[in-house]
């Protein structure tokens, strides 16, 4: 069947989880046309053939904090003035390839072309949670206005799908029909991962963080930490905090080994701590709802803990208290890989078939 894929590149939790789906329907002979945005299109062009590179929106992001004047710059400087001829290119060779069935990873522009040509759509992601699942009052609580802005977003990014897959790994009920939920779609080396009891923490953190950096010192634990100083290419100690540049076999050696996680919001990393049985301090970004639901149900399932801040000298302190109660938790979690999902996507696939 010919497959037309679509991966948003904000984010690179989008590009891992689409690997999985895609190196799955090569495996099954499909023929498949990948279009992505920004680093999901360099991830995915290191593992596959023909990756087309198609503009996306990004985010800027500083101290934890997304920065909206750098943030509105920086995608007008990188293409935004160009999308319309990108775009029409863009449709000409899908048109060419004549796709048979649809499948985006929040990705907008193979949703339209699906669209306009009538095609079967299926999307695959984590966000669309937030507008077709029941969502606890005490999450939204004092988060109204970015809970509505994020749910009328999402709602509009790809609406009227065939089907909607969800992966999570909390299953709040479906309020909306044809809404699938399934466990994190987790890459290879992760589910090949051993996870041993280390010393260390696993820090991840994308750009500088004063806050975290002067917290994580006074813990007096090794920490070792990516993603803090972007662009190093060996690594830097200071004290017991290693600042090391990413290498995705190391990045999950030390994630299996560590004690517990302090990281950001961020589905993917989130739903591979848990998969692990490590216990995580989740910094959700301010302001982004997605990443604050995440961490506010790792909290609420009792595998970890959510802060805004660590202003508060008392709060990576309780979190350590707490880890042992958070490991006897994640003890019961249970996935063995990623079956569950990728036989609904034969099913789906199967049942559009033009005989």
């Amino acid at each position: 069947m010919k497959v037309l894929y679509g991966v948003t590149g904000e984010g690179m939790g989008h590009a891992m989880r689409s690997r999985v789906v895609l190196e799955h329907l090569f495996r099954a002979g499909h023929e498949v046309e990948i279009m992505a945005s920004g680093r999901a299109a360099e991830f995915l062009a290191k593992r596959f053939e023909g990756v087309n590179t198609i503009h996306g929106l990004h985010m800027i992001l500083e101290e934890n904090r997304v920065r909206p004047g750098k943030t509105l710059w920086s995608n007008v400087l990188n293409g935004v003035l160009g999308v319309p001829r990108n775009i029409e290119a863009y449709f000409e060779l899908i048109a060419a390839f004549e796709p048979e069935v649809v499948i985006s990873d929040f990705e907008s522009w193979t949703y339209y072309y699906g669209r306009t040509h009538r095609l079967p759509i299926l999307s695959i992601d984590n966000m669309q949670v937030i507008h077709r699942c029941e969502l606890p009052a005490s999450i939204i609580e004092g988060n109204q206005v970015a809970f509505q802005v994020t749910k009328a977003f999402i709602k509009s990014k790809l609406p009227s799908c065939d089907a909607y897959f969800i992966t999570s790994f909390f299953r709040p009920p479906p309020r909306k029909p044809d809404t699938f939920l399934f466990p994190p779609i987790l890459r290879p080396e992760i589910l090949a991962a051993k996870p041993t009891a280390g010393d260390h923490l696993l820090v991840y953190q994308s750009g500088p963080n004063s806050a975290l950096q002067s917290a994580l010192a006074a813990t007096g634990i090794e920490c070792r930490i990516y993603g803090m100083r972007p662009g190093i290419t060996e690594e830097q100690r200071e004290g017991r905090l290693h600042f090391l540049p990413f290498a995705e076999a190391g990045f999950i050696s030390d994630l299996a080994s560590c004690h517990a996680v302090i990281a950001g919001g961020g589905f993917t990393l989130m739903g591979e701590a848990v998969f692990l049985h490590k216990p995580m301090l989740a910094l959700p970004i301010e302001r982004q709802f997605e990443q604050w639901l995440n961490a506010q149900y790792l909290e609420r399932e009792g595998y970890g803990m959510c802060t805004l801040t660590l202003d508060d000298p008392g709060v990576l302190p309780a979190f350590l208290e707490r880890i042992p109660d958070c490991a006897a938790k994640l003890a019961s979690y249970t996935q063995t890989d990623n079956s569950e999902l990728l036989t609904a996507v034969d099913a789906f696939l199967s049942s559009r078939m033009v005989t």
